[in-house]
């Protein structure tokens, strides 16, 4: 077993905003930084009081589990020799929150639209998702069900 290490850092700062009713605003923007990486700047969903402007925790869970599959289906691509042209996905999920405060993803729904080259592929290709989101190092790390609705399309 190989073990890689990865890190982030998290930067926020009570910002001192007046506003005209005299009351003190405090914004949940916040910084993420990762070394050698462009500097993310997120904040709270709209829903939860946040800049929609940003990128939230929800959109960026959401886009790691979507990223990893894809990936991952990618590298089984490569190794069926199925030729990948096209990848478009178009992920959702449904949060469900709670009266205490919390709140968890119950369900994430995965559509990816695939292009490939092989007609004589297509039952492997859909086949592959499967194996994709047991390889996923994100799906493997949330405990949320995945559903994959994927559609295979032949190159023209």
């Amino acid at each position: 077993m190989i073990e890689k290490e990865f890190k982030v850092k998290t930067n926020w700062s009570f910002v001192n905003k007046k506003q005209n009713s005299g009351v003190f605003s405090n914004s949940k923007t916040h910084q993420v930084y990762i070394k050698d990486k462009a500097v993310l700047t997120v904040s709270a969903a709209k829903e939860f009081k946040g800049d929609k402007t940003k990128h939230n925790p929800e959109d960026l869970f959401l886009a790691a589990l979507s990223s990893c599959h894809m990936m991952s289906y990618m590298y089984l691509c490569n190794k069926n020799n199925i030729t990948l042209i096209d990848y478009l996905d178009e992920t959702s999920g449904t949060l469900q929150l709670n009266t205490d405060g919390s709140g968890a993803f119950i369900s994430v729904v995965l559509s990816p639209i695939v292009t490939i080259l092989e007609k004589n592929k297509i039952d492997l290709a859909l086949s592959l998702h499967t194996e994709a989101n047991r390889l996923c190092f994100i799906a493997n790390s949330s405990s949320v069900p995945i559903t994959h609705k994927p559609q295979i399309k032949i190159a023209e």
